[in-house]
């Protein structure tokens, strides 16, 4: 899971493109990049680290032109110590195109494969990201002959990219001295959303992951892209836009609403914040169904994603509800940390429990989530050693049984705590005194209930049923051997290539 922004406007970019991946820093904390153009020529800062971190006021300086995009990089598939995998990446042929990308591909390999003997295009890193740059490139030089580049062409392409490409992904390119293209998966399991608003010289049009990013720059957001759909603006400001899919099925993560999205975010007309205040509402029902004689003093949120749903479940069962932890702001969100010792070494940097708020009570802890039980089994531990005389939990998710293939960090079976193991079974491993979900079903309607018109998403971390792709064994056991938490803590940094503008 990635963030990324793209901006046409009539002035310079830069600063607006810094604070948008500020807004949208949630989405990736391994790295960011920018890339501007100007006087048909581009200009690309990118490195690892939080977006305070890479730019400086001399990369600002550098950061010149119009139009750009931005990126901030989650890393999944890839190593996540490869600095020459930040992105935006780019290509010189045709037109010079730099790209930036959310989401993964599930058939990268195969793909990288074709690039390689038919399409006779080099991949530098391990990145699915570099082969779906390639495979847009290849396409559009094939369609477009001549140098005067036509919207058409560039449609033409994104299907030939819908044809070949499996998998999740949304898209932000730009063409050196052209202008921005965005698109969306077929699927639309990754979200996009376009914004716009009125200067003095005309319409600036603005592309990012979530709502949150356009309200927070002064941009209106006018729609959702729609799956298989793309959108080009021009240099100039004129907009053209076409369904690049012959087939195609709004179904976006529901992960999006439960973990990574901002609550201020609205996202496929669904506002996340209501959609999770659904979902402390219907775990609270559960609660008094299965839990009718339950004994719980006070609930408390893992902060901070979980608040939303655990005020709404205590203002329904009529518990008091408290901040029991305080938070280290300075610690990043643990579960897009790349390796499990990272993880595990972070959730008590990042949380300290308030004694007094636990000493003596029967407590209800309340997370968003529970995928590998690492921060779950501490935060219990912590809950007791400041004095708390019982520690339940509960998750606004259901059980996470299955890994992810979209671009969430989900990636061996045998990390998560939930796969081939019952809900006693789970209780007993974090140490809790009693566990509970929220069911399948109830999440999805807490979100569905907000928009009609979605009428399936993307579930499979939980039911194990993958929508895009040829998904089978074979391939999860290989993307297990790529992506699992021992390789990355293995990994080095001897590919280090240094991209900046230092």
């Amino acid at each position: 899971m990635c963030g990324i922004i793209g901006i046409v406007g009539r002035e310079p970019v830069n600063h607006q493109l810094y604070e948008g991946l500020t807004l949208l820093q949630h989405r990736g904390q391994d790295a960011a990049g920018i890339a501007t153009c100007a006087d048909r020529k581009l200009f690309v800062r990118k490195a690892p680290g939080l977006v305070k971190e890479v730019f400086r006021t001399s990369h600002m300086l550098r950061l010149r032109g119009n139009m750009g995009v931005g990126h901030l990089r989650y890393p999944t598939a890839g190593s996540s110590k490869v600095s020459a995998e930040a992105q935006p990446f780019y290509v010189n042929s045709p037109f010079g195109i730099v790209l930036t990308h959310n989401g993964n591909l599930t058939n990268s390999e195969a793909l990288q494969s074709e690039l390689y003997r038919t399409d006779r295009r080099h991949i530098n890193t391990s990145s699915d990201s570099e082969v779906l740059l390639n495979v847009f490139a290849h396409e559009l030089q094939r369609v477009a002959k001549s140098q005067k580049l036509q919207p058409e062409h560039l449609f033409d392409a994104v299907s030939a990219v819908h044809q070949r490409c499996e998998g999740a992904y949304a898209v932000i390119a730009m063409l050196v001295g052209r202008g921005v293209l965005a698109f969306r998966d077929p699927k639309g399991i990754r979200p996009a959303v376009l914004g716009s608003r009125e200067s003095d010289t005309g319409t600036e049009y603005i592309v990012a992951s979530e709502s949150v990013a356009l309200t927070g720059l002064g941009f209106t957001p006018v729609r959702d892209l729609e799956p298989g759909e793309a959108i080009y603006i021009t240099q100039e400001g004129e907009m053209f836009q076409q369904q690049c899919a012959t087939e195609t099925c709004l179904t976006p993560c529901i992960f999006e609403y439960v973990y990574f999205a901002r609550p201020d975010s609205v996202m496929d007309n669904v506002s996340v914040y209501s959609s999770r205040l659904n979902m402390g509402r219907k775990l609270a029902a559960k609660i008094r169904k299965t839990w009718p004689d339950h004994d719980i003093d006070v609930v408390i949120p893992i902060p901070d994603t979980s608040r939303t749903s655990a005020l709404e479940l205590a203002m329904e069962l009529g518990i008091k509800y408290r901040e029991g932890f305080v938070k280290n702001r300075y610690i990043g969100r643990t579960f897009i940390m790349p390796g499990q010792t990272m993880r595990r070494k972070s959730v008590r940097q990042k949380l300290n429990p308030i004694e007094s708020e636990f000493k003596g009570l029967n407590v209800l802890l309340v997370d968003d989530s529970i995928v590998r039980g690492t921060t779950s089994e501490q935060i219990v531990e912590m809950a007791r050693e400041v004095g708390a005389n019982k520690v339940y939990m509960a998750s606004a998710a259901p059980p996470v049984s299955y890994p992810n293939v979209y671009g969430i960090d989900m990636p061996a079976a045998d990390e998560l705590i939930a796969h081939d193991r019952q809900v006693e079974q789970i209780c007993l491993a974090i140490g809790a005194d009693g566990l509970i979900y929220q069911d399948l079903q109830d999440l999805i309607d807490s979100v569905r209930e907000l928009n009609a018109d979605l009428q399936q998403f993307e579930t499979s971390c939980f039911d194990g049923h993958y929508i895009a792709g040829d998904i089978n064994e074979d391939y999860l056991n290989w993307l297990s051997s790529k992506r699992a938490d021992a390789v990355n803590e293995s990994a080095t940094d001897e590919q280090f290539v240094d991209v900046g503008m230092d």
